[in-house]
């Protein structure tokens, strides 16, 4: 229970700084890219960590229905994969943030049951990331609109590595989980 709160907490706090920040955001002269990145990059930072906090305390994935979840095109979301060249994404996630075998394993024992806990934990970490591409995306919008073009190309661009590419590897994965137990039931 203390863990959800802190992590609520997190959450919270996380909010109040992402509002705090917009809320200034008009009335900022971003002239500089390095400025651009910082606050792009801080921006990604606050809004993807407000749901991550959350999903790490409450099943928040249980927000989508569950036919979201299911992969329908497998052969467009292949195409999408290689061409978006996730692959390299994934690769640098593992020799990097997933060095550990201890934090892969959070993710996927390598057994069988193990399965479902990967396939609730790419759940749990597309949600994550789903709703703060949504909202960044259309934060992109207003920056553009209010005339920061260089602050609206740096938060797409981090929007776009921090939180497309996670959602495109978490329904890759959950696709194969699809394909494995298709081959296990026979079909």
């Amino acid at each position: 229970m203390v863990k959800k709160l802190i992590l609520l907490g997190a959450s919270v706090f996380l909010t109040w700084q992402s509002y705090s920040l917009l809320h200034r955001i008009d009335k900022m002269e971003i002239s500089s890219w390095g400025l651009a990145i910082f606050i792009g990059w801080i921006l990604n930072l606050f809004i993807t960590g407000i749901f991550a906090f959350a999903g790490f305390a409450f099943p928040t994935q249980k927000l989508l229905p569950q036919s979201y979840y299911e992969i329908n095109n497998p052969k467009g979301l292949k195409k999408i994969f290689k061409s978006l060249k996730v692959g390299w994404f994934r690769t640098a996630l593992l020799a990097t943030l997933w060095k550990s075998k201890k934090q892969r394993g959070k993710f996927f024992d390598g057994t069988k049951s193990g399965i479902s806990n990967l396939e609730e934990q790419s759940k749990i970490s597309e949600f994550g990331h789903l709703i703060p591409l949504i909202l960044i995306c259309t934060l992109t919008v207003y920056l553009l609109f209010i005339g920061s073009i260089k602050l609206a190309l740096t938060t797409l661009l981090f929007n776009l590595v921090g939180n497309l590419y996670p959602v495109i590897l978490q329904r890759h994965h959950r696709m194969r989980i699809q394909i494995l137990r298709r081959r296990g039931n026979g079909k």
